[in-house]
C-alpha cells in the first residue's frame, strides 16, 4: 500500500486503540503499541515496517524528546548525576548489562552476541522514559529525576560502547583495540564540553542581566510566532547534529538542546503557546505513529526457542527492576519510588532497537537474536506503564493524598 494509506491506517488505528486503553486508566502507549503488532507481520500483515515510516518514526522521536526536555530543568538533571545520584545511573547499566551477558554465555553465544544481548538489556529508552512520566504527570517527580538521569546515563554508555565495538580493527591486538577506546572517549568529552559550554554561556548572559525573553519577543515582532518554533527546531537540531557527527545518537543531543531552553526564555503566554503547539503535533499525530511503528517491527514468527526468549525477558525485566530499587533505596529513598524507578528503567523502546538492528546491519548477530531483541524491546515497553499503574500509582496517590 502507499505510505499515505499505511500512515492513515496506523494512525487512526493507534489512536483507537489508545483511547480504548485511556478508558480503561492505561497510559495511551500501550494501545498504540499494540496497534502496531496487530497491523505488522505478527497477526495481519497489512503495515510493514519500511523506510518511509522508520523516518517518520525517527522524526516523532525527535518532537516527543523536545516536548520532554522544555517541561524539565537543566540542573536538577546534572544534580541528579552528581554525588550519590550516579549511583543509580551506574547500577541501572552494570547490573542489566551482566545480567545479559550471563544469559548470553549460559546459552552458549559466541562473544559478539553475548556483548550486544548485554548492551541491548542495559538500556533505557530516553524517549519512552520521558513519554510514559508525562503519561502519569510525573515530570516534576525524583522518579523522573533519576529515570531520566539514568537512562541518558545508560544510552550513553551503551553507544560508547557501541562506538567502540564498531571501530574494532580486523586484527584485534590489544593496541589496537586500546586506540579505538580512546577514539569513542574523546569524541564523548567534547559531547560534553559542547552541552555544558553552552549551558554556561547562557548563565553568563542571564547573569550580566540579559533578559533573553526580550530578544525572544523582539524576533516575534520582526518576523512572527512561527519564527520562534522554527528557531526553538533549529536549535534542538543543532544539538542533534553535533551528537551525531560524534557518534552518539541523535537523541542523545537534542534533548540536551531542548533541556537548556528554560522556561524564563519567553514571556508565560509566548511559552505556553510553543507548549501547545508542541502537544498537538506531537500527542495527536506522532507519537502514536512512533508506539504504532514498535509494535511493527516485531515478528512472532521469526522466533526459534521460545525458552531463550522467557529468560531473557525474565533477566531484562528483574534486573531492570533490582537495580532501580537497589539504587534508590542505597539513597534512601522510600520504598514507592525506589521501585518506581526500577520500572520505569524497563522502557526499552527505540533505543534497544537501535542498537540491535545495527548489530544485525553489520553481521553481528543474526534474524533469530535480532527477534528476540525486538520482542524484549516491545514486551518491556509494554509492560513497563501497566506495572507502573499497579504496583507504584496506588501508593504515590496514598502517599499524596
Amino acid at each position: 500500500m502507499p505510505l499515505l494509506t499505511n500512515l492513515l491506517i496506523l494512525i487512526v488505528a493507534a489512536r483507537l486503540l489508545g483511547q480504548i486503553f485511556r478508558r480503561f486508566n492505561q497510559p495511551a502507549i500501550v494501545g498504540e503499541m499494540l496497534a502496531g503488532v496487530i497491523l505488522g507481520p505478527s497477526l495481519l500483515h497489512l503495515i510493514e515496517a519500511d523506510a518511509a515510516l522508520s523516518g517518520i518514526a525517527e522524526f516523532a522521536v525527535f518532537l516527543i524528546v523536545l516536548s520532554a526536555g522544555l517541561e524539565m530543568n537543566f540542573k536538577e538533571i546534572i544534580d541528579s548525576l552528581r554525588g550519590r545520584g550516579v549511583v543509580i545511573a551506574i547500577l541501572g547499566f552494570v547490573i542489566p548489562l551482566t545480567g545479559g551477558i550471563l544469559v548470553g554465555a549460559a546459552f552458549g553465544l559466541d562473544v559478539m552476541r553475548t556483548v550486544f544481548l548485554g548492551l541491548c538489556v542495559s538500556i533505557t529508552a530516553l524517549p519512552v522514559t520521558v513519554s510514559i512520566l508525562q503519561s502519569f504527570d510525573l515530570l516534576d517527580s525524583d522518579i523522573a529525576r533519576y529515570s531520566v538521569a539514568t537512562a541518558i546515563f545508560n544510552d550513553i554508555a551503551a553507544l560508547l560502547a557501541l562506538g567502540v565495538i564498531l571501530n574494532l580493527p580486523e586484527q584485534k591486538s590489544l593496541q589496537a583495540v586500546g586506540l579505538s577506546i580512546l577514539n569513542a572517549s574523546w569524541k564523548l568529552v567534547v559531547l560534553c564540553i559542547f552541552i555544558i559550554g553552552f549551558s554556561w554561556l547562557i548563565q553568563k548572559l542571564i547573569d550580566k542581566g540579559i533578559h533573553l525573553e526580550r530578544a525572544s519577543e523582539k524576533l516575534v515582532e520582526l518576523i512572527g510566532n512561527e519564527a520562534l518554533f522554527g528557531i526553538l527546531l533549529l536549535f534542538v537540531l543543532a544539538f542533534g547534529s553535533v551528537s551525531a557527527a560524534l557518534g552518539f545518537h541523535f537523541v542523545i543531543g537534542a534533548f540536551f538542546g531542548a533541556l537548556l531552553i528554560d522556561r524564563k526564555f519567553f514571556l508565560a503566554s509566548r511559552y505556553h503557546e510553543l507548549d501547545l503547539t508542541l502537544r498537538s503535533i506531537t500527542g495527536g499525530f506522532l507519537a502514536p505513529v512512533f508506539f504504532a511503528y514498535l509494535g511493527l517491527e516485531f515478528d512472532i514468527g521469526i522466533i526459534g526457542s521460545f525458552w531463550f526468549v522467557g529468560v531473557v525477558l525474565l533477566v531484562s525485566i528483574g534486573t531492570k527492576i533490582f537495580a532501580g530499587w537497589l539504587g534508590g533505596r542505597l539513597l534512601r529513598l522510600p520504598q514507592p519510588q525506589s521501585l518506581g524507578i526500577g520500572i520505569i528503567l524497563n522502557g526499552r523502546g527505540v533505543m534497544e532497537l537501535v542498537i540491535a538492528s545495527i548489530a544485525y546491519k553489520r553481521g553481528f548477530i543474526g534474524q533469530d537474536l535480532f527477534s528476540v531483541l525486538v520482542l524484549m524491546g516491545v514486551v518491556t515497553t509494554m509492560l513497563t506503564p501497566f506495572l507502573f499503574r499497579k504496583w507504584i500509582m496506588p501508593k504515590l496517590e496514598s502517599s499524596a493524598g
